[in-house]
């Protein structure tokens, strides 16, 4: 009896520390996008572009560097629109301001909310990308089947370092139709 007692309280024992294993997974789980988003904020990996625009800062203009600058884009499987680049590659000078502009074009009959996300490569360099106007700041609205221009204006701070030669600045859309009919 006592045997059959001791195999119970062995089994409970088991349980309880089987469901306190099940809930720290699911609250892990549940803090490892805000832990990555501070880890990435700490160590600068990932690219992760900042998300506020700021104003147009007058630099002294380094002529005598040439920074290649490749504009990447794609959308998510679930985006139904066009995105491009109008012009997919360009040199800058560090400390001088270009305009470059994105096409978008909504393929649907419906309203379509959608938001690109910016990352940088190397991801040191999205320190050194000043934007000053860039349409992934704000979520766009795309009527049905509507096509848009979409400006971005930007300057590589004359404080890159020296062996970066090449950024890729890559913008991903996503379709946020869903979650801005619910808010």
């Amino acid at each position: 009896m006592d045997d059959v007692l001791s195999l119970k309280q062995k089994n409970a024992k088991i349980v309880k520390v089987l469901v306190l294993v099940v809930i720290g997974m699911f609250g892990f789980g549940y803090a490892l996008v805000p832990l990555y988003d501070v880890l990435c904020d700490l160590t600068g990996i990932n690219g992760k572009a900042k998300s506020l625009a700021t104003e147009e800062i007058p630099y002294k203009v380094d002529m005598a560097r040439d920074i290649n600058i490749e504009l990447v884009t794609s959308l998510n499987e679930s985006t139904p629109m066009r995105f491009h680049a109008e012009t997919k590659q360009l040199k800058v000078h560090p400390g001088e301001y270009h305009t470059v502009y994105f096409y978008g074009q909504n393929q649907t009959d419906k309203i379509l909310e959608a938001r690109a996300i910016p990352s940088f490569t190397p991801s040191i360099a999205a320190e050194y990308f000043h934007k000053v106007v860039c349409f992934c700041l704000n979520q766009q609205t795309f009527k049905p089947n509507e096509s848009k221009r979409m400006a971005m204006r930007f300057a590589v701070k004359p404080d890159l370092p020296k062996e970066l030669k090449t950024i890729t600045l890559s913008y991903t859309f996503f379709d946020n139709t869903k979650s801005a009919i619910q808010n």
